[in-house]
């Protein structure tokens, strides 16, 4: 039986995962969500002795069950090659107490690369699959890391093209330099006057726009996403969390079926509900830690059952959790009001025109699973320089948070479970902010100059991603204001 997929928003759309692959949004504004989350009926014993591939198979194949077996391994083989740094894909290591789940060994040294290394194939395989003739126009706003994944994954893949847009002062030097150097004659990089959220509200409302849509269609063109929003991203996220528990496990760290807690540093909360996923797969998992930064939206939703973007928006070290409208948390709400659609849409509704929702006392008791804190500018930099000079490892500002947030944690519960923290981002992608938290003098010296002296602090290589763009030249330098968007887009595809 295929699993079917509906729009949190109108559950009478029901599409295949190929379908909800290319569409990336219903047309309702909905997301979609699996009928059912499938059971993860592969033992753990089995599981231990899998590779990073067999295992995304064992994950991915219970989801996307519209594609063959071939098809599924063809997708699984062209991205975890050797794009990534290191066999494993996604390492562990044991630091101060915890075990960090590196997911940034890929080519562009953020997680966005775990999912954004396979997107572009299951999307050309699910374009196959359904007839499609046009040219599948990938349009996506970055926080910072999403950007430069997918401009990287489809970088002169047929049949596809990609816009990024991104907040012009909202991301780190590297970060923006990543994007504005990428090669690729289907690329396009457009950098906003505005922060994340106006990005993403910008793309949503060109995903909505029924005239758009049609002229591009008599252009041969359609629109999918990259976003954490398209189900294609989100599937291969689950994937880590089940390798890293299957991994544990087989190193001794943890006994069969032992419940572990996972912290995950988040913004749009699709890290942590892949996270959520897994559990629901049957993933031994007691708490899902969501940590904040100081944009610390979700934080007050888990504490309150009230979710108010109508805040300062604050830009922090943390750039890629700088975001005050959590797109995914929609998935998580559709679930917890028993799959009602009417009542999602509701919410959705008061959020897009009051900036605010509050949800049901009988809902709220359903996000135990949960637990929700924030850290501080402070904070974050103290927790990267303690877990350096008590261990010598260096983490980057979005795990520094996670990091806090997993102390805060033990403090007021004082539950020893063993926990896994789910890394980002490479500490190399921050060079100002990690080498001024550790202590370095950082005046006068650029990100690169910072990374040489980070390599050697930290006794690591400067991975390829920052050598690659040190003399790179930039190559897009387009930045518009919001209502411009659309304008951008259509000029880019020549219409």
């Amino acid at each position: 039986m295929d699993l079917l997929y509906r729009s949190t928003r109108d559950s009478s759309v029901q599409v295949t995962a190929s379908q909800a692959i290319l569409k990336g949004l219903s047309a309702d504004g909905g997301l979609f969500v699996p009928n059912e989350v499938p059971a993860l009926d592969v033992s753990l014993d089995e599981l231990a002795k899998m590779s990073y591939q067999e295992t995304a198979y064992a994950v991915m194949s219970r989801f996307l069950t519209d594609f063959t077996e071939e098809e599924l391994k063809g997708c699984i083989e062209k991205a975890y090659d050797e794009k990534f740094d290191t066999p494993e894909i996604a390492p562990l290591v044991k630091a101060d107490g915890a075990y960090f789940l590196e997911l940034f060994h890929g080519a562009t040294i953020a997680f966005k690369d775990m999912a954004l290394s396979i997107l572009p194939h299951l999307m050309t395989v699910s374009a196959r699959k359904n007839q499609v003739k046009n040219e599948i126009v990938i349009l996506t706003a970055t926080s910072g890391d999403t950007g430069k994944a997918a401009l990287a994954g489809f970088a002169d893949v047929p049949g596809t093209r990609i816009v990024v847009f991104y907040p012009k002062n909202g991301v780190s030097p590297i970060q923006e330099k990543q994007m504005v150097t990428q090669k690729g004659s289907n690329v396009k990089v457009i950098g906003i006057h505005g922060n994340f959220d106006d990005a993403q509200s910008g793309v949503k409302t060109l995903f909505g726009d029924g005239e758009l849509e049609k002229e591009m269609a008599s252009a041969g063109f359609q629109f999918s996403s990259a976003n954490s929003i398209n189900i294609g991203r989100l599937v291969p996220q689950i994937v880590y969390y089940v390798y890293a528990y299957a991994k544990l496990y087989a190193n001794g760290e943890i006994e069969k079926d032992e419940k572990i807690n996972i912290v995950v540093p988040t913004g749009n909360f699709g890290n942590i509900l892949a996270a959520y996923y897994a559990k629901q797969m049957g993933l031994p998992v007691a708490k899902l830690i969501c940590a904040s930064n100081e944009n610390k939206v979700l934080f007050d939703f888990f504490q309150t059952g009230s979710y108010n973007r109508n805040r300062e928006f604050i830009l922090t070290s943390s750039p890629s959790m700088d975001i005050l409208i959590s797109s995914n948390l929609e998935r998580l709400i559709y679930q917890i009001a028993d799959c009602d659609d009417k009542a999602d849409a509701a919410l959705m509704k008061a959020l897009s025109e009051k900036g605010e929702y509050e949800i049901t006392s009988v809902m709220r008791e359903k996000l135990r699973d949960f637990y929700g804190n924030f850290a501080t500018e402070q904070e974050t930099a103290a927790a990267i320089r303690d877990l350096y000079e008590k261990t010598g490892y260096v983490i980057d500002p979005h795990t520094a948070v996670a990091a806090c947030v997993c102390r805060k944690y033990k403090a007021d519960t004082a539950d020893a479970a063993k926990t896994l923290i789910a890394s980002t981002a490479s500490p190399y992608k921050f060079t100002h902010s990690v080498m001024e938290a550790i202590g370095a003098a950082c005046e006068g010296k650029d990100d690169f100059a910072l990374a040489d002296e980070l390599s050697k602090l930290s006794s690591t290589e400067i991975p390829k991603a920052v050598e690659e763009i040190r003399t790179a030249p930039v190559l897009h330098d387009t930045v518009v204001e919001v209502p411009q968007m659309k304008e951008a887009v259509k000029k880019f595809l020549g219409m």
